[in-house]
């Protein structure tokens, strides 16, 4: 049965909102003047454009400030969820300096009774934990400083009020806050980007707001809520595969640079011209081939012109290829192989860091001006908010994709900006808060946008891949250009977290990965691999970690196993989620964990079962959300074959403890 998302009332807002942008809940202080909406009769209209695209309704409004600041109102409506998007440029388009704009902000009013608020908390230290609130008499605010903007906290929301409620996003990669107020009747949302804004413009500066989106639902239910967002998020926000358009779908990768014989110490340093063929050819005889090979940190040369053979992070910013490595055209020829044999190519940057910026400028055209140094931290910041250094950074990274047919650029990014633009406010003098941040960020779109013009102009993939120290950077302006192939740094390690992280994360980003292995530490060469930590494992990006030469133990009937089941359960990754049993904690492994995929349209999907290491019990009884919509179900065991039943509730018999089953799920 097809889900039917869509929203009289809300579209009916929306329709106002086109009529009277005095209600855009969005507020701003201009020269000391709190302006609400955009009706002040300050603001004079200059132009208005509605069109429809792609199945939203875009509409452009471009206003006249006091003859001071030209200000321009994004506003997008989605009409097949109900879901309204607003982001707000500033320009100065005069020859002076603009007065003061600060307190930016979006302040949303919510009226129904029993609000609560629910979310996840961000990677790193929090590791994706869940969390729910009642809202009644409650000021609750969460916010993110570093510059890296899902690290410890994340700005995306559900809320739940009255009968329905509202997912809610922010959509920038720097920093913001979101605070809820309720009284248990009203509850208000203010979110803003650029935390203490309050900066002029000087003549030609041009800053923009955060991506504001409210997806309202109708159904006060949880699983509803996900699956309504997630809806949302694959057929509007997810970039497309490549230039034709066509959807994105999951993908298996795997990096070869644990099968070298050579020290590595993480990333792909001991990668060379000589090693990857013999694992390619293996991975092909033994009939294990992936859709990606993964080519990571380090294979850069060293800005004094030396190769360098462990230290990849002591050494980034020339972004040329290691000759000694990767003497003449031999990396082309890598990457021409693997296309050949029906494969791509994925190639990491990590932009907004530098090392011995004084051999950059020596020998790669490198302007000291740019490396940023700030007292007390030892990373060198790039400041490609500078648009000389965006240019000659961008030119560099599109050079090598270009050159060596590249197919997906993988961004790193191992620093927390925000000291950086700090510094360089205070640099900039009184008044300049939030300027620098608004400059780098922008640039940082943008130069997502001509990476990927660039690799769709060869025939490469419409998307990046974002990382930033694992999951730092997935706020949806960024999702909207890329994907996460892997969702935290700390999803290469134990099972538990795994599952863990798969019930919370997957509710808000449907395309992530992880690895497919278990290990004792994030950056070690080996670990275990059996059916259990596959079928955990399997996500829309399949990380595959294995030897295909170096390792003499290596089984690659179960790396077989593993890839072949993931691609039966492929076609449901990306459709709804039902978690069926609590979340745990990343280290829990004495409890049950649950969860389904379904496709409403076909009616059928795939569920998962852990019984984890040390769980007492034998017997899981679960009931699947979906079957009071759909009717009856069989469920079949992929291991015994055999066939169970239901009419919504069922029960799973594990014989041991660290055990997974694999149910399919068709309609009767």
């Amino acid at each position: 049965m097809k889900r039917d998302y869509t929203n009289p009332m809300w579209d009916a807002l929306y329709a106002e909102l086109l009529e009277d942008q005095g209600k855009i809940p969005f507020h701003f202080t201009y020269n000391n003047k709190t302006y609400h909406g955009f009706s002040s009769g300050d603001l004079n209209l200059l132009k208005k454009t509605v069109c429809n695209k792609n199945g939203k309704q875009e509409a452009t409004f471009c206003y006249d400030l006091l003859g001071e600041l030209t200000v321009v109102l994004l506003l997008a409506h989605y009409p097949s969820h109900g879901a309204t998007e607003w982001t707000v440029w500033f320009e100065n388009n005069g020859t002076e300096n603009s007065k003061v704009l600060e307190d930016v902000k979006s302040a949303v009013e919510f009226c129904g009774k029993r609000p609560t608020l629910k979310g996840i908390l961000g990677d790193s230290v929090n590791q994706y934990q869940p969390y729910s609130l009642d809202l009644e008499g409650m000021d609750v605010s969460y916010s993110s400083d570093s510059g890296r903007a899902t690290h410890i906290n994340f700005p995306y929301f559900n809320l739940e009020y009255g009968e329905g409620g509202a997912m809610l996003a922010i959509g920038w990669a720097g920093t913001w806050n979101a605070r809820f107020t309720s009284d248990g009747e009203k509850t208000v949302y203010t979110a803003s980007s650029v935390n203490n804004l309050k900066t002029y413009l000087k003549p030609g500066e041009k800053i923009r707001t955060a991506l504001f989106v409210i997806a309202p639902y109708t159904v006060r239910n949880e699983q509803y809520a996900t699956n309504y967002w997630r809806s949302w998020y694959m057929a509007h926000n997810i970039p497309k595969q490549d230039s034709t358009g066509r959807e994105i779908e999951p993908f298996s990768s795997c990096c070869l640079a644990s099968d070298t014989g050579l020290p590595n110490s993480d990333g792909s340093i001991s990668e060379r011209y000589s090693t990857w063929r013999p694992s390619l050819e293996k991975m092909f005889k033994e009939d294990c081939k992936v859709d990606v090979r993964w080519f990571d940190a380090g294979w850069y040369v060293r800005p004094d012109g030396r190769s360098e053979e462990t230290n990849w992070w002591g050494t980034v910013g020339t972004w040329e290829l290691d000759p000694v490595k990767w003497p003449g055209k031999t990396f082309r020829e890598s990457t021409d192989f693997t296309r050949d044999h029906g494969m791509r190519t994925i190639v990491w940057f990590e932009p907004e860091r530098v090392t011995d910026p004084e051999n950059l400028a020596k020998n790669f055209g490198y302007d000291l001006r740019w490396a940023i140094r700030v007292e007390g931290e030892p990373v060198i910041s790039n400041n490609i908010g500078d648009p000389e250094c965006l240019k000659w950074t961008t030119e560099r990274i599109c050079k090598m994709l270009r050159e060596n047919h590249v197919d997906i650029y993988r961004e790193d990014n191992n620093c927390n900006a925000g000291k950086l633009w700090r510094h360089l406010d205070g640099i900039e003098g009184e008044n300049r808060s939030g300027i620098t941040e608004c400059k780098f960020i922008d640039a940082h779109y943008k130069m997502w946008d001509d990476i990927i013009k660039c690799t769709l102009s060869y025939g490469g993939c419409g998307f990046v891949d974002s990382c930033a120290s694992g999951g730092g950077r997935n706020d949806l302006e960024s999702m909207r250009r890329g994907v996460p192939l892997l969702r935290s740094d700390t999803d290469r390690t134990n099972t538990a977290l795994r599952l863990s992280m798969t019930t919370a994360f997957n509710k808000w980003i449907p395309f992530c990965g992880a690895n497919t292995k278990e290990k004792k530490t994030q950056l070690a060469l080996t670990g275990d691999s059996d059916v259990y930590i596959w079928r955990a494992s399997y996500l829309a990006s399949l990380n595959v970690d294995s030897q295909f030469v170096q390792d003499p133990d290596q089984d690659f009937s179960i790396l077989r196993f593993g890839l072949n089941e993931w691609k039966k359960v492929r076609p449901y990754l990306l459709k709804e989620f039902y978690t069926l049993t609590p979340w745990h904690k990343e280290y829990d492994n004495t409890s049950f964990t649950a969860f389904c995929y379904f496709d409403p349209d076909k009616e059928e999907g795939v569920l998962f079962a852990f019984r984890q290491e040390c769980c007492p019990l034998d017997t899981l009884n679960l009931s699947l959300p979906f079957a009071k919509d759909c009717g009856d179900f069989v469920l079949r065991d992929e291991d015994s074959g055999k066939e169970i039943e239901s009419m919504g509730s069922l029960s799973i018999q594990f014989e041991e403890p660290r055990s997974a089953k694999l149910l399919w799920i068709k309609k009767l």
